[in-house]
């Protein structure tokens, strides 16, 4: 039997060769029209998600030139929704206070992507659903069989399931392969990364 690290990345190797290409190229396509309208770049997740929010919105910023924000970026806004109304409704009324409009799109990340009759990431579901109301794009990436978020939005990247064991890990971590790709797509990069940006010497 091989070790666990072989299995692990042996399963990414098997998920990545399982993913549709096509939905990748679908969200690309959303948040480029996104831009190219004016629209602004809203990001949520939960636990992991909100740190790929973070990061994501700052990449889209920075290297997209999309005006971008994660909505949990704000603790003491967030903390205090979750006090004062609830843990479901605070990113819907983030949203709501942000003037969310039919230009913008949502984009998030989920394990799951969600699930109200199992009460799984409600607070995620009901963002999304606002969106909806607002006429706004949604885009995401979310594991398993995508949930809620598959179902209603535009574009969805789903990561398929190697070992049922090892979904959030391996869901997690291709999020973040998903977006760096999306952020480097001809049809959004509009500025070199601080690396690929500097004057390499090569060899002859």
């Amino acid at each position: 039997m091989g070790s666990f690290t072989e299995q692990f990345l042996g399963d990414t190797v098997t998920v990545l060769g399982r993913l549709d290409y096509l939905t990748v190229e679908g969200v690309v396509d959303v948040v480029a029209s996104t831009r190219h309208r004016g629209g602004r770049l809203f990001l949520c997740g939960s636990g992991g998600g909100a740190g790929h929010a973070s990061h994501a919105a700052c990449d889209f910023r920075k290297l997209c030139d999309v005006e971008s924000y994660a909505v949990t970026d704000n603790v003491s806004e967030l903390t205090a929704r979750i006090n004062d109304d609830g843990w479901d409704s605070s990113y819907a009324n983030w949203l709501r206070a942000s003037r969310l409009r039919s230009d913008d799109c949502l984009f998030v990340f989920s394990v799951g992507g969600g699930d109200i009759e199992r009460k799984v990431s409600v607070n995620l579901v009901e963002a999304i659903r606002f969106a909806r109301e607002r006429q706004a794009s949604v885009v995401g990436v979310a594991g398993r069989d995508g949930g809620a978020l598959a179902q209603l939005a535009d574009a969805c990247i789903v990561i398929p399931t190697a070992d049922p064991g090892l979904v959030t890990p391996q869901t997690e971590g291709l999020q973040a392969v998903m977006w760096h790709l999306i952020v480097s797509h001809p049809k959004l990069a509009a500025s070199p990364a601080k690396w690929e940006s500097m004057n390499v010497p090569t060899a002859d």
